[in-house]
């Protein structure tokens, strides 16, 4: 029997415990029907994945994530064969006890793209661009309207203004320096975000930690994961993570990566983007990345311009 959890702290005490939660996810396998296969938990995530077999992948999500697992229940079903790159089918999927819930997923192949890069010869690298460019294009060309009643956030401008009031007190929570910080008001003011954006299906963290590639198969890519951050709203909010962490400021696969979508954007879009977002932490992207910049303007330049 899995506990309830709703605050951090019961997440931090039992979402790691693998006394806890292997008996609870052994019990629902049973009860899925999948009962005795090999039960192997993955050491990625945020919430507790296993593998189911070969062929399964169950997914729990606690009472203080449900919704995260209504959502990405909801994206997968609406993805099925949608895309050029595979997602996961949905098996089973609900409510389970104390407020989890659970998706039962095909397991797709190969292994995740992020570990694999340093092995992937670069006119693959140049390929698998290409492709996430039009996995992407096929993705913001689906209707979201059917997604409208779970994705947010609904009024996509009043969204924008609580994250742009926020940015500065954000940053500085984690531990942004003041040189930085002094610039962010300013740039915002002047960023070329839309009055009315297109409204598309967004998976929002786009990035190799989410994709699968088979060296078997050429690297080619075999699967995108993890949708429960999904979104609807301006297609440019995705390439805040394809541009940090797909191509990780080459300007030539970024290049590759949008011809591949059929449009560019200007990198002072996304670089407003990148303080806007729901997951941003500049601080960590300036370790991670070591830029030359020392302005923003420059920094989107580096960051997102192309080739």
């Amino acid at each position: 029997m899995l506990p309830l959890v709703l605050t951090d702290e019961e997440w931090d005490a039992v979402v790691p415990d693998e006394t806890v939660m292997r008996p609870g996810a052994e019990a629902l396998c049973a009860r899925l029907g999948v009962g005795g296969l090999p039960l192997e938990r993955f050491t990625e995530g945020s919430v507790p994945v296993y593998a189911v077999g070969d062929a399964l992948v169950l997914k729990l999500f606690p009472a203080a994530g449900a919704r995260d697992g209504i959502v990405e229940e909801r994206v997968l079903t609406r993805l099925h064969g949608a895309l050029p790159i595979p997602t996961p089918s949905v098996h089973a999927a609900g409510e389970y006890v104390n407020g989890w819930r659970h998706i039962l997923m095909s397991r797709l192949p190969g292994e995740g793209l992020a570990p694999a890069w340093p092995r992937i010869p670069r006119p693959d690298r140049e390929r698998i661009a290409r492709e996430c460019g039009e996995a992407l294009a096929a993705l913001h060309a689906l209707d979201p309207e059917p997604l409208a009643d779970t994705l947010g956030p609904g009024d996509w401008p009043a969204f924008l203004a609580r994250q742009r009031a926020g940015a500065v007190a954000r940053q500085r929570d984690r531990g942004l320096t003041e040189d930085w910080l002094e610039q962010i008001p300013d740039f915002l003011a002047a960023a070329p975000l839309p009055a009315a954006p297109e409204r598309a299906l967004l998976h929002t963290e786009f990035m190799r930690e989410h994709l699968l590639t088979d060296p078997a198969g050429g690297w080619r890519l075999t699967g995108l994961i993890d949708f429960e951050p999904a979104m609807i709203g301006d297609p440019a909010y995705d390439l805040v993570a394809v541009g940090l962490f797909t191509t990780r400021a080459d300007p030539h696969l970024l290049g590759r990566l949008l011809d591949a979508y059929g449009r560019r954007f200007e990198p002072r879009l996304l670089m407003a983007y990148t303080l806007l977002h729901v997951y941003s932490n500049l601080p960590w992207y300036l370790r991670e990345l070591k830029p030359s910049a020392r302005t923003l303007d420059a920094l989107a330049e580096e960051w997102f311009g192309t080739a």
